[in-house]
């Protein structure tokens, strides 16, 4: 097996550029005093900083993740879904009243079986559908109008099989993460198509 040989370089220090052989692939400069030249760039010392801020972010980003707690990650799986749902129902009005699609009021993701009910179909599509802020918040859903609006949009056999289900599932972190991440990948892509349109 052949190693590939590195090829000869600019010296990159200011006021040099010499041709030389670097000894790795990502050598810049031909000397240490080139290279300590190259160090007291202004301009270099600039992209230094930057790039050491932009690490401690990264640094102090991963240790937030670490401490979060599975709650946490359950609510930002949460929100993630609750924003496509909306963005997957964009084109229609209200589930359980008959407010269009161009009301202008805030809209949310309301449960047919709600979260407290049913934390086991809480990420359940089935179970999430577009909703006007009156009937979520202030008519807990308007189940008697969302019932029937549900027949209809994913059929009788769908709502049996979410009225019945009583599982007991606990969704764990990684899961949560994946959620998350699938759903903000869906709501880029809607987003994306939306725009090109």
């Amino acid at each position: 097996m052949r190693v590939a040989e590195i090829k000869p370089k600019k010296c990159k220090a200011p006021g040099c550029g010499q041709r030389f052989k670097p000894m790795l692939s990502t050598q810049k400069v031909c000397s240490p005093t080139c290279a300590l030249a190259m160090a007291k760039d202004p301009n270099l010392q600039k992209l230094a900083a930057k790039a050491i801020t932009k690490q401690k972010r990264q640094d102090l980003q991963e240790r937030r993740e670490k401490l979060k707690t599975r709650a946490e990650h359950a609510r930002e799986a949460q929100a993630a879904i609750n924003r496509y749902v909306r963005l997957r129902d964009a084109q229609l009005g209200c589930i359980s009243c008959d407010k269009p699609a161009s009301w202008q009021g805030q809209w949310h993701c309301s449960h047919f079986r709600s979260v407290g009910a049913a934390p086991h179909l809480r990420f359940n599509l089935w179970n999430m559908n577009k909703s006007c802020s009156a009937c979520n918040n202030f008519l807990s859903g308007n189940i008697m109008a969302y019932r029937p609006a549900l027949i209809q949009k994913i059929g009788q056999a769908k709502v049996d099989w979410l009225e019945c289900n009583s599982e007991i599932v606990r969704h764990d972190i990684p899961y949560l993460k994946r959620i998350k991440t699938i759903f903000l990948k869906k709501c880029r892509r809607i987003e994306k198509w939306r725009i090109a349109a």
